[in-house]
């Protein structure tokens, strides 16, 4: 890894290897496949690993890199968490932990949620991670100090 793996996160057993053209990949296991290890990548396993193993989210609800049109253009959320009828509840973005979480991640993600219309925002560079949830009183996000178990989405 040419990069610092510290984290903020709990660490778990990543399945790391050497593609033929010499590129470090790591296994994610939702989407079923080696990806090319990046700094954002290193961050994203570690909090999926994290919402699974620590706040008790199915595996089968999280999707990594989902796909979705935000006015005329595709876009890529990082993370979506899904309810048990498929409904989006919370996208989370990702940045390497060299990278400061600032107002333009937080535009960026409220973007993506002017598609999805979520409870929950979360934003994670793997040292300091921020989580919002809707007020649906005041129609504004608050952020809160923990992220939840899955079951009190």
């Amino acid at each position: 890894m040419n990069f610092d793996p510290t984290l903020n996160l709990p660490a778990f057993e990543c399945r790391i290897r050497t593609n033929s053209s010499g590129q470090e990949e790591i296994f994610d296991a939702q989407r079923r496949r080696y990806v090319r290890l990046t700094p954002e990548e290193w961050v994203r396993q570690h909090f999926v690993n994290y919402l699974i193993t620590i706040c008790e989210f199915p595996k089968g609800r999280i999707g990594n890199e989902i796909q979705i049109k935000v006015g005329l253009t595709e876009k890529r959320c990082d993370t979506v968490v899904f309810d048990e009828f498929g409904t989006a509840k919370m996208i989370v973005e990702y940045k390497a932990s060299s990278v400061a979480i600032t107002r333009k991640v937080f535009d960026q993600i409220a973007r993506y949620n002017l598609s999805l219309n979520v409870d929950y925002l979360i934003v994670s560079n793997g040292l300091t991670t921020y989580c919002c949830r809707l007020n649906k009183e005041t129609k504004c996000f608050d952020f809160i100090p923990v992220i939840p178990k899955y079951s009190d989405l």
